[in-house]
């Protein structure tokens, strides 16, 4: 496959009556390197990226405008590599190490790792990362629980683990909280919940958690998720029956307790997208291909603009 391959966006409507649709641009893939399995990905400084695989736990560093990436970590402290953030202020790239319950941070300068945080025991699924002003969150598929890592200084302090109370501690059967973001302020959380298609947002000084109305609508097996001010980005990985594989998104209220608008962008070169980051209005979402890769065999970076 070429390193960058342009294609038409398709753009559907959400169900909402205020959605809005804007001009298709075009959509273009990255390659991965060979025997990645992505999953995770984070935009860095300038054109950087970064993404994480489910194979070994290697990162690859990328160019989102060469349309290039390379291993940047063969010799990964923690494996798999699931969620990951930069952490431009810090200098450091956190992951999230799923089913081993541990976590890694890696110097983004030099690519060193810096620490190896235990969050959770081996058989939790620690599974997304947010970077706010003071620490580091992170998600639990498989617990009513968010962990949090304090940052001073670019000092990486001892994790803790914040339990939630209200609708986001209600689980069930599957995959439970995925994708997290955070507001400027990192005093309220935002948090996705994959099996049961809804969000919530949680006060990070208490843990207490609220539902946002999403009216009709829902976001089934949400993954990665995006907030630039009011807009939040999900990235539907289509793992349940009649879900598309498609990013939705969302313009919360002020008070981000409901929708003010939702509309959704989906890529012909989808593939069980799962995560994704933003620059602007430039998407870039990894393929997962857990459901296969009929389209291209190579594991990549979908890119895609909203407008």
């Amino acid at each position: 496959m070429k390193t960058t391959r342009i294609a038409a966006l398709v753009l559907a409507t959400g169900m909402l009556a205020t959605t809005a649709q804007a001009a298709p641009p075009s959509t273009s893939t990255i390659d991965l390197p060979a025997g990645f399995a992505g999953e995770g990905i984070t935009i860095g400084d300038g054109n950087d990226f970064y993404a994480g695989s489910l194979a070994d736990g290697r990162i690859a560093i990328g160019d989102l405008a060469a349309g290039t990436s390379e291993v940047w970590v063969d010799d990964p402290v923690v494996a798999p590599s699931v969620g990951l953030d930069a952490d431009l202020a810090n200098g450091l790239l956190w992951v999230a190490g799923g089913p081993t319950g541990q976590a890694a941070v890696y110097d983004l300068a030099t690519a060193d790792a810096v620490a190896t945080l235990d969050l959770a025991p081996p058989g939790a699924f620690v599974n997304d990362v947010v970077i706010t002003r003071t620490a580091a969150w992170f998600t639990d598929s498989f617990a009513p629980q968010l962990y949090r890592v304090p940052i001073q200084g670019g000092v990486v302090g001892t994790p803790e683990t914040i339990a939630l109370s209200g609708p986001a501690a209600d689980f069930v059967a599957g995959f439970n909280l995925n994708g997290i973001a955070a507001t400027a302020d990192g005093s309220t959380l935002v948090v996705v919940n994959s099996a049961k298609g809804e969000l919530y947002t949680v006060d990070a000084a208490t843990g207490s958690s609220a539902l946002v109305d999403l009216g009709a609508d829902n976001v089934l097996t949400g993954d990665g998720i995006a907030l630039q001010g009011r807009w939040l980005y999900v990235l539907q990985n289509g793992g349940a029956p009649g879900v598309p594989n498609q990013v939705a998104v969302i313009k919360l209220s002020g008070d981000l307790t409901s929708v003010e608008r939702l509309y959704t962008v989906t890529s012909p070169l989808f593939e069980t997208a799962t995560t994704l980051d933003l620059r602007g209005n430039l998407i870039a979402a990894v393929n997962a291909q857990f459901g296969g890769a009929p389209i291209d065999p190579e594991s990549e970076v979908v890119l895609l603009r909203t407008n």
